[in-house]
């Protein structure tokens, strides 16, 4: 028999030697990586999915649709043709997006109160957890303190849903981390949350390391790799820097990348590129 001792001893010649012995201990976290379907020139289109497959994608963040088709994806009937076009390309429906809040705001617009309420619905029908809110444009929350009392009232007043359909509702936005842990606080809800964009928090000159540490898994639900006329990797986000604060945090969502094609590049191998960037960095 092999006392405690030995065993400990044993143990710890193995983890000292393991680099030598080719094993590697390291726990890998599993990231799954994402684009939006207007930043792959697909937006509210099932269409999405062959072009994510053709990219190599894990993921694609569907629109939940516009004014003109009236918000599409609340039809029963468009969400089993999203459901079949997912599957058939082997990729999977990573989140849902109220992009048209740009401009029809949350804050002011009564229609709005429908649309956030129903991809509550949508989100837990096509088996999804996130449903962006943009707040940009016309839906700027900045400098307007009546805007953000309206969109705490209505975030309020939708949670409960959230929360027993356990979908989370990300608000998207130009306002600093702290004035959205401000927004959070008042509406108090697990299920509302943060999503958090790299390159419109680097653009608005936020730190946005200290944002990331600041917010924290509980606070943020997804994350947008973004860049402006750039590929990821060649703009001004460090997203090396990036990486490392994730893992102090934990974070293990979606990586969803949006964005990043440089002027006159075609979509296809511009995401290519940005997906293979992504993938080395998450796992390095």
């Amino acid at each position: 028999m092999i006392s405690r001792r030995e065993t400990i001893l044993t143990l710890g010649t193995v983890f000292v030697f393991a680099p030598f012995m080719g094993i590697d201990f390291r726990i890998k976290q599993e990231f799954r990586i994402g684009a939006c379907d207007w930043s792959i020139g697909k937006a509210s289109d099932p269409d999405a999915f062959k072009l994510a497959k053709e990219i190599g994608l894990d993921g694609v963040q569907v629109s939940l649709g516009n004014v003109a088709n009236d918000m599409h994806l609340r039809q029963k009937e468009m969400q089993q043709i999203y459901l079949k076009a997912a599957k058939e390309a082997k990729v999977k429906i990573a989140g849902l997006a109220i992009g048209e809040l740009n401009r029809v705001p949350y804050k002011s617009a009564p229609e709005t109160e429908v649309w956030v309420s129903d991809s509550i619905d949508v989100a837990k029908a096509l088996g999804c957890k996130n449903v962006l809110l943009a707040f940009f444009s016309a839906g700027d929350l900045r400098n307007d303190p009546a805007g953000k009392a309206e969109v705490i009232r209505r975030l309020k007043k939708v949670a409960p849903k959230a929360e027993k359909a356990n979908v989370v509702l990300g608000i998207e936005s130009w306002l600093s981390a702290e004035e959205h842990l401000e927004i959070l606080a008042a509406v108090g809800s697990t299920h509302v949350k943060v999503y958090y964009d790299l390159a419109n928090a680097t653009e608005m000159g936020y730190d946005i390391f200290k944002e990331i540490a600041l917010l924290g898994t509980e606070n943020i639900c997804e994350i947008h790799f973004k860049e402006n006329g750039q590929l990821l990797g060649q703009g001004k986000v460090d997203f090396e820097k990036v990486k490392v604060r994730l893992d102090k945090i934990g974070y293990k969502g979606w990586c969803i990348m949006e964005g990043a094609i440089p002027k006159g590049m075609e979509v296809l191998p511009a995401y290519r590129k940005n997906l293979n960037f992504v993938s080395q960095l998450m796992k390095s």
